[in-house]
């Protein structure tokens, strides 16, 4: 791990009330597929002294990640290259989580259908399978096309062998999840594009706040 990584990393390991949230229990119900946020584990605490943001601030910028995985088709996506530049939601979790998965893809897409259409169209949206050994390109996609129909700019999903997903999480500052794959880190985080993330979202975070911090850091 390079040091840049293992600083980003310490800030979540040492500040984050919650670094890895476990996927289980009864499957999202009614009102979270329609967008609502249940409270899952607990509320990581990130925030910087300024709290400027709706989400959780982090007092130390995390940079855009480099890594290249498998993308749609089964081509190599390689994340800088694909979302430099661009406002960016990135999230890494698993298409059989019942709960944590499913409710922040949800109240992404909520989000985005609350925002200006013209920046919804300009924000990418990437999910890191944690579970690649099930999740494959056709399985990701026919995950993701149950948030994304309606939106300007799909859903993106991503897999590859374990090695190459660790290595990504260690990019992004996140830890590895552990459990084959089921004991996640919870956070979604937001880079502008500046390809920095100020700020982060976690279970106590509702669509509200993603629209919010993303008119924010976009200026829209």
């Amino acid at each position: 791990m390079n040091p840049f990584s293992r600083s980003r990393l310490a800030v979540l390991t040492v500040s984050a009330g919650l670094v890895l949230a476990g996927c289980g229990g009864a499957a999202a119900d009614e009102d979270t597929a329609a967008g609502g946020h249940d409270d899952h584990g607990a509320v990581a605490q990130v925030e910087g002294p300024a709290d400027r943001y709706a989400g959780l601030d982090l007092p130390d910028p995390y940079q855009r990640p480099s890594f290249t995985l498998t993308g749609p088709g089964g081509q190599p996506y390689d994340f800088a290259a694909e979302t430099g530049g661009k406002p960016t939601l990135l999230f890494f979790g698993f298409t059989n989580c019942p709960d944590i998965c499913p409710t922040t893809m949800a109240d992404v897409a909520v989000a985005l259908r609350g925002v200006d259409p013209a920046l919804a169209e300009q924000v990418q949206v990437v999910f890191v399978t944690t579970d690649p050994a099930f999740d494959t390109p056709e399985v990701l996609a026919e995950y993701l096309g149950r948030f994304d129909a309606d939106l300007p700019t799909r859903f993106v999903g991503l897999t590859g062998d374990q090695v190459a997903i660790d290595q990504a999480q260690l990019a992004a500052g996140v830890p590895q999840a552990e459990d084959n794959g089921r004991l996640h880190s919870s956070l979604l985080l937001l880079y502008g594009t500046d390809d920095l993330a100020n700020v982060a979202f976690d279970a106590g975070n509702t669509s509200r706040d993603i629209a919010e911090d993303l008119r924010l850091v976009t200026g829209a």
